[in-house]
């Protein structure tokens, strides 16, 4: 679901090019006629542990571009996947993490917080249709 550029498109993004290896792309376009904004364009894998774990750079919408796109290091997102068997379903933990000080910055966290919320609430309905069929 977070590797697969056609799954991606499914719930998260309108276009992915996703290159699913340590040092491979993670590009996620929302508005793919303007790929230099609201994208993360440039961004990279740098973390990959399938099933277990997926770790990679992020990106901020054009109206935090000018401060959280050309942070360096940009914010980082980690996405934990833990099993549980016995319950039959797979428990999905993401942590974003760079964030700097300041107003701005502050904005943009609670701008993902909730854009998260919601990327997973789609996410949970796409696997609750998914295993309906």
């Amino acid at each position: 679901m977070f590797t697969n550029n056609d799954l991606l498109t499914s719930w998260l993004t309108n276009l992915a090019d996703v290159d699913p290896r340590v040092g491979g792309k993670y590009e996620l376009f929302w508005v793919p006629e303007e790929k230099e904004n609201n994208s993360t364009i440039g961004c990279k894998i740098t973390a990959l542990e399938p099933g277990k774990l997926l770790a990679f750079e992020w990106k901020g919408p054009i109206f935090y571009k000018e401060f959280m796109n050309v942070s360096d290091p940009l914010t980082h997102v980690a996405v934990m996947f833990l099993d549980s068997p016995e319950e039959g379903h797979t428990e999905v933990h993401l942590l974003h993490s760079g964030w700097r000080k300041g107003e701005e910055w502050e904005e943009a966290r609670i701008y993902f917080v909730k854009a998260w919320a919601k990327a997973f609430n789609d996410l949970k309905q796409l696997v609750e249709t998914r295993s309906a069929t």
